[in-house]
């Protein structure tokens, strides 16, 4: 996150990015579009190559109308000749095994080839299964690249999940940090190269109107929310190992909390944001098993429709065991235990097949006392809320209420919305370019540190062994296009609360 004084960032710095897993559906999808858009934008230098590297046979001009056929589909605009020629000329292809010392020494030798270009400057990205990532941090460590020459770099790329629960993250971290330190491990997490991810902290630390509200005085809950409408698809493999708290909990949703919740750091390097940001995660209420299980919900996909696409139920779709108990859906009440959100609840939610997808974090404040307006229904108040809208829309909503024109005073909710379309020109973007391009020059600001992680899963361990103790025990069940199970709303109806609809929209 790139905090330059002018209005253009830098180039980034020379170097050649490394591939592992380049064959796949990832790179094709994501990688290559967001540096494609880098490209665009003219932050890539002349001295950059990528080099793609993979199980699958392939020859380099093979390996560039793959890339090709995917700037055409994923870009979200129609390339340009010109830029689309600039990245695929940039591009080769190495096939080999992850754990094949051969593939290493041609990996090594192409590197070389490129030194004087890229000023020796290596950035390493595992686009692989996770299952791979510390085998692969190992074998590079083993042949050397790890330690690049004088003046130079190497840094080291890792996907989520890292993890899949706190002694495997612990011994992932203990393994990786054995062959690369700390300040050359990106642990990337693309929510946090969404434009609206990031103005959280603008938000906040840049309007003394929010940021003096923003404490357990004024804030009465906080909902954070991540709907899908996708079902698992041909995920089924993956998926049924792996859940909805392991996959979105974690890492997508608790740094959404991390930057609500975060103390202001003391400037935006990537070691004062992240400081604070670790203490949020560290400061989080760790339940006893049976707390845990009577603040968490858990529950899986049945047949429905989501607009008029007919969905199978989870355990019917492919490669997922028909008696599965795996969570589709998760739904939790969590405690941050520090002077400014003691007492206040964060309510998470995130699930697949549901009716919209909407990703929001929506701050309720306390009500103000309405005796004086007891003549208005209590249905025409609106409650106040900031809601800031990730995905689709990216928006900020203040909802409050206002007078009824006429003679008397009546009160009806109103909201007043930005959107960032309707102030800024909003380029086509996937989230990871700006990820990339801070791995590129060396800013840390938007990537987990090892403590980040080892804290997050400290936190949702308790639900993984609670549920693991009694897996068909509290599992509930939604139909497909729904707001989801009813054990959720009954999660906040206990504190006398309620979930947003999941919609797009004004006051509700």
């Amino acid at each position: 996150m790139a905090t330059a004084t002018h209005d253009r960032p830098r180039r980034a710095d020379p170097c050649t990015l490394v591939v592992f897993g380049a064959s796949g559906d990832m790179t094709q999808r994501l990688l290559m579009p967001a540096l494609y858009h880098l490209a665009a934008a003219k932050l890539l230098p002349d001295g950059f190559t990528v080099i793609g590297v993979a199980r699958s046979p392939m020859t380099d001009a093979q390996f560039r109308n793959h890339i090709s056929d995917g700037l055409s589909k994923f870009t979200g605009v129609v390339p340009a000749a010109a830029t689309r020629a600039w990245l695929l000329r940039r591009l080769s292809y190495i096939a080999g095994d992850f754990d094949d010392a051969a593939m290493f020494k041609r990996l090594n030798a192409a590197l070389r080839q490129r030194r004087h270009a890229t000023h020796g400057n290596t950035l390493f990205y595992m686009a692989t299964p996770p299952n791979v990532f510390a085998l692969l941090a190992e074998r590079l460590g083993k042949a050397g690249f790890a330690q690049p020459a004088r003046g130079a770099w190497s840094r080291l790329v890792v996907e989520k999940p890292f993890g899949t629960d706190l002694e495997s993250a612990r011994t992932l971290n203990k393994r990786i940090l054995a062959v690369f330190t700390e300040e050359q491990v990106y642990r990337i997490d693309h929510f946090l190269g969404k434009e609206t991810v990031q103005n959280i902290l603008a938000l906040r630390f840049a309007n003394n109107l929010f940021e003096s509200l923003w404490n357990r005085d004024r804030i009465d809950h906080v909902q954070i929310t991540v709907a899908e409408t996708v079902d698992v698809g041909r995920r089924g493999r993956f998926y049924d190992t792996t859940g909805a708290l392991r996959d979105m909990v974690p890492n997508h949703l608790f740094q959404l909390l991390s930057l609500i919740a975060m103390e202001p750091p003391a400037g935006f390097s990537a070691e004062a944001v992240r400081a604070e940001k670790t203490k949020v995660l560290q400061a989080m209420h760790a339940y006893d098993h049976a707390t845990a299980f009577a603040c968490g919900v858990r529950a899986q996909y049945r047949a429905g429709k989501i607009g008029r696409k007919a969905v199978t139920a989870y355990r019917q779709t492919a490669d997922v065991a028909r008696g599965s108990t795996t969570e589709t859906y998760v739904a939790l009440k969590l405690l941050i235990d520090t002077w400014r959100w003691a007492g206040v609840p964060f309510y998470l939610r995130t699930g697949k097949a549901l009716k919209a997808r909407r990703t929001e974090i929506a701050i309720k404040f306390k009500e103000a006392p309405f005796a004086i307006f007891r003549d208005t229904p209590v249905e025409s108040l609106a409650q106040n809320f900031v809601v800031i809208g990730i995905a689709p829309d990216e928006d900020i909503v203040i909802q409050f209420n206002a007078k009824v024109p006429g003679p008397q005073i009546r009160l009806h909710g109103v909201g007043m919305e930005f959107k960032y379309k309707d102030y800024f020109a909003v380029a086509p973007e996937n989230g990871y370019e700006t990820l990339i391009y801070d791995c590129m020059i060396g800013d840390q600001t938007l990537f987990q540190h090892a403590d980040d992680v080892e804290a997050a899963w400290r936190v949702v361990q308790p639900f993984l062994d609670c549920w693991h103790r009694d897996r068909a025990n509290g599992l509930d069940f939604y139909a497909a296009g729904s707001d989801g199970p009813h054990a959720a709303d009954a999660l906040l109806a206990r504190d006398h609360r309620q979930w947003r609809p999941i919609a797009a929209g004004g006051p509700r």
